[in-house]
């Protein structure tokens, strides 16, 4: 499935060309797809590894960023995140470099796995504040680490605003689009947030957290690392269902001015969503719309 105009393709057959050229102790073992993102694409190694490769040569920042850095930040976390024990590098077959990671099992979060809803939203608040209180270690910004999401809105908005108006004309699927860009507005006529800059997930949607027993037991896909304020790192918990939203708010216990911007964000990343993968990830595009619709309800609720 191809997602980008500048798309670099992979399969199986570059997977083990690249293993045979880089680590031919593992070209033997057995491979198999493990899923794929808007950004990268998965194969299982083994039973222990997993092959990670991004899909345009944007994206493959985002390798670099989590073979430097998760090493630095695994250590500060109780939870699991992603082990980077292979640096790939460019070929000709493949000109971007790519990561082999140790394997984390666990299930995707969703209603087969998770027991209990508000212990996730619970879990979920610890681990952004043990991440969210883990030092800089002289990293800044202008380290690669100034991923959009941990910056400003009102840079954003004129492709918000496009993508609000695509959603508009195409109807989607009954959505008050209206609603939704107030809601955005709101959050931009707010001062602009202030604080300490913190180290972000950036991505902490359902698809990038693993359950074992029932509750969170691993946080996957750092693609998004930065350093910034806070504000959107809270934006996925839409993608959850009530119980463990509400949990998560209580135990994060942030101000009405946060919670504007996060929804703000959670409005941008979804109308961004529909309009750009409309025609090519119908899966994304629907994950993009129900979080729409939840913060449409929590909006009439509220």
């Amino acid at each position: 499935m191809t997602l980008h105009e500048n798309e670099i393709p992979a399969d199986e057959t570059l997977v083990r060309s690249l293993l045979e050229a880089q680590r031919p102790e593992w070209a033997g073992l057995p491979l198999s797809p493990a899923g794929a993102g808007t950004d990268n694409t998965m194969y299982r190694l083994g039973d222990h590894l997993l092959v990670r490769l991004p899909r345009t040569g944007d994206t493959s920042r985002s390798v670099r960023k989590e073979q430097k850095w998760l090493p630095r930040l695994a250590p500060f976390l109780s939870c699991p995140i992603p082990e980077p024990v292979h640096a790939g590098t460019p070929t000709d077959a493949f000109p971007l470099v790519w990561s082999v990671h140790r394997w984390i099992d666990g299930d995707d979060v969703g209603p087969d796995t998770v027991r209990d809803w508000a212990g996730l939203g619970s879990d979920l608040a610890a681990f952004v504040q043990e991440l969210h209180r883990v030092d800089l270690m002289g990293a800044t910004r202008a380290d690669g680490l100034d991923w959009y999401r941990g910056g400003s809105l009102r840079p954003c908005d004129p492709w918000v605003t496009k993508s609000l108006d695509a959603c508009r004309t195409a109807a989607d699927s009954g959505l008050d689009v209206d609603a939704l860009e107030r809601l955005w507005r709101a959050a931009l006529a707010l001062p602009e947030p202030s604080g300490p800059q913190v180290w972000l997930h950036g991505d902490l949607k359902p698809t990038n957290l693993l359950a074992k027993k029932g509750r969170l037991h691993a946080v996957i896909d750092f693609g998004g690392l930065s350093i910034g304020f806070p504000d959107a790192e809270h934006a996925p918990v839409w993608d959850l269902p009530p119980q463990a939203r509400h949990a998560y708010w209580d135990a994060m216990d942030l101000d009405g001015a946060t919670w504007t911007r996060a929804r703000a964000w959670a409005v941008a990343v979804g109308v961004s969503g529909i309009s750009y993968y409309r025609d090519t990830f119908p899966a994304f595009v629907a994950e993009c719309r129900a979080r729409l619709r939840a913060i449409l309800t929590d909006s009439d609720a509220r």
